[in-house]
């Protein structure tokens, strides 16, 4: 299902004023998904505005799923790779790095650059350690949302080009998740037809196809900081109780 229903409105013209507004946008298109035990994953850091107002109106868990880019060594910005959380990842300590993450890997990029396997390894040792920093960071000793037999919720604040929400969803799957959704505001058609690939239903209320970037979209599209996210997941918890102008019937 691919929910279009055209470009919302507010005052600065069409987009959306802060990413709280896009998330209950989005939760708008989103309803069906009320029962069908979701868990909301938030892509960190702009994803966690929208994707708590979605948990909210959904009254669903919410968590985090940290992506990680493996830069080319000499081109950081060049991605050979990415790694996500993986099935075997808990809290802090409680599994090893191979069953930790998930990993996707760029062999045509890998092999045009004739990157050799321990390079790769090294840059994957240096991403899984700043992975592991983050999760942990953002949770704040709570411990992560179960997947297993659950309708994944993948969320961001839009999407550019698709990439780390394709390894998202993919992870999401690969942590037992029997069903996955991708609800992003805003995306590219092409960008949302590529990360769409991995999912089994994508929502996304507005498509421009003249869209330069994702913060184009927003009027408030402020980065936000850590001590911000960890306080949005933190008053949302992983019961998705809180406060929201939405309800969904």
């Amino acid at each position: 299902m691919l929910a279009r229903p055209g470009g919302p409105s507010h005052t600065g013209g069409v987009g959306y004023a802060t990413r709280e507004e896009a998330g209950r946008r989005l939760a708008r298109s989103a309803g069906h998904l009320r029962d069908a035990d979701p868990v909301v994953l938030a892509l960190p850091r702009g994803g966690i505005p929208v994707a708590r107002e979605l948990a909210v109106a959904l009254d669903a868990p919410l968590d985090v799923l940290v992506v990680r880019k493996l830069g080319v060594p000499w081109h950081p910005e060049l991605a050979m790779g990415a790694i996500a959380e993986g099935p075997g990842r808990g809290t802090a300590g409680e599994s090893t790095a191979q069953d930790a993450v998930f990993r996707v890997l760029n062999d045509d990029v890998i092999r045009r650059g004739r990157i050799a396997p321990e390079s790769v390894a090294a840059v994957e040792r240096r991403e899984l350690a700043e992975l592991a920093r983050r999760a942990d960071f953002l949770r704040a000793g709570r411990t992560r949302v179960p997947l297993e037999g659950r309708t994944a919720i993948v969320v961001d604040d839009g999407i550019a080009t698709g990439a780390t929400a394709a390894v998202a969803c993919l992870a999401a799957r690969a942590s037992g998740a029997t069903r996955v959704v991708l609800a992003v505001p805003v995306a590219s058609p092409d960008a949302l037809r590529r990360a769409g690939r991995t999912a089994d239903e994508v929502i996304c209320p507005w498509t421009p196809v003249d869209t330069d970037s994702v913060g184009a979209a927003y009027d408030d599209f402020h980065q936000l900081g850590d001590d911000e996210a960890v306080l949005l997941l933190r008053n949302t918890g992983t019961s998705g109780t809180g406060k929201s102008d939405e309800t969904i019937r």
